[in-house]
């Protein structure tokens, strides 16, 4: 069957899309932090709250590793092996109860994770670079799958935590049927074609616009995440709802976001490069309502805002690595992007908690008021960046 006639089915399109259900899904399990603080007394509430943390440094090893794997074994295998750690490392914590062993294997999920998650991505310009609506759409969609994910294991978590902290670890259990879909619907070669005598690799290459998309990717990241671990203190602090409140506020954060992306091969299309500024400034504006929220009301408001611009500006940002990627190159710019994503979301607690210090305290609202500054710098420089693209634009017509 040809790569046409496979990229149309349906079936094809979930198989694909289904495993990156699982790329936002490590942090989710930060709703079960305050009963694992009483589950290992003698773990400092920091190592605790490492356990969320961890699983992105996992990640970064696992993008590192993942091209050699490839080299090795294949896309297909590599992305399989990938699925598998994440099942057994993500279900492990159900079985044990030392720190130790559960530290090791959220580790282990994130290398899982990273071992197919820039393969997520840049697999999609293989079957669908012919047509530009069509790939931003699915792009659109796989932003789309990571939203899905991270609201179901949201919602999940909400009831799990009510069983035990142990029982949280069941949203791995999801894995299963995207591991079969992909092993079965989604034909790719077990090993790369061997190349002829004397025919050299393609050397995959970088340029200053990759290097800038990693760039703003990390800085976006970076002040973003306070969404996940500073809203249930906030929540706490301003005692705005009660302990399962911060798994039902993110869950829909990612729900928002849901159609947003679905939608993204449309506002694409009515946009184009406008979505750079529009969607960071709605992301600004949500960070403004959060900040100054004082009821549960507008702390949704302010989290659905949130959702709606980061649905329309994330997208954006791998539509514009997939264009300015050299030729043959788009798998390692989007592992490059991805290190740096998560290198950002790791360093996040650190970097915001000295900037809020700056501020006068270290508060959750103050951690707001620094995301919402940069996302303020953000959408002059995205403005900037757009009025530069357009004048360009107009001048070679």
């Amino acid at each position: 069957m040809s790569k046409k006639a496979v990229k149309d089915k349906l079936i094809f399109k979930v198989s694909l899309l289904s495993i990156s259900l699982f790329l936002m899904m490590a942090p989710q399990i930060a709703s079960a932090l305050p009963l694992m603080y009483k589950a290992f007394p003698g773990v400092s509430k920091a190592g605790v709250e490492s356990l969320a943390t961890v699983p992105n440094f996992g990640i970064i090893l696992g993008l590192v590793v993942s091209p050699l794997l490839v080299r090795w074994l294949g896309e297909k295998a590599t992305i399989i092996l990938g699925l598998l750690l994440t099942l057994l490392a993500g279900t492990f914590p159900m079985y044990v109860s030392q720190y130790g062993p559960i530290l090791a294997s959220r580790f282990l999920i994130g290398l899982g994770i990273g071992l197919f998650n820039s393969l997520a991505v840049s697999l999609i310009p293989q079957f669908y670079s012919s047509d530009e609506e069509e790939m931003a759409t699915m792009i659109g969609y796989q932003n789309v799958m990571g939203s899905v994910g991270a609201a179901i294991s949201s919602f999940l978590i909400s009831y799990l935590v009510t069983i035990s902290w142990h029982a949280a670890f069941a949203i791995y259990f999801l894995v299963i049927p995207s591991l079969i879909l992909f092993a079965i619907f989604v034909p790719l070669p077990n090993k790369q074609p061997a190349k002829a005598a004397g025919e050299k690799h393609a050397k995959q290459q970088i340029n200053g616009k990759v290097i800038l998309i990693a760039c703003l990717m990390f800085l976006i990241f970076l002040f973003y995440m306070p969404m996940s671990y500073k809203l249930p203190t906030l929540i706490v602090e301003e005692h705005l709802g009660s302990s399962s409140t911060p798994a039902l506020v993110a869950g829909v954060s990612t729900l928002i976001s849901i159609p947003i992306g679905a939608s993204f091969g449309f506002f694409f299309k009515k946009l184009h490069d406008k979505i750079f500024p529009v969607g960071f400034a709605i992301v600004m504006l949500g960070f403004i309502i959060t900040a100054f929220a004082n009821n549960l009301a507008m702390l949704f408001a302010g989290v659905i805002v949130i959702g709606f611009g980061f649905g329309l500006g994330v997208p954006y940002m791998y539509n514009w690595l997939d264009w300015a990627a050299p030729e043959g190159s788009v798998n390692l710019a989007t592992t490059i992007v991805l290190v740096l994503v998560n290198l950002g979301c790791s360093v996040s607690p650190t970097v915001v908690d000295a900037l809020s210090g700056l501020l006068g305290n270290s508060s959750s609202r103050s951690a707001m008021l620094v995301s919402t500054i940069f996302f303020a710098l953000l959408t002059v420089y995205a403005t900037v960046h757009y009025l530069k693209v357009h004048r360009a634009a107009v001048k070679n017509k």
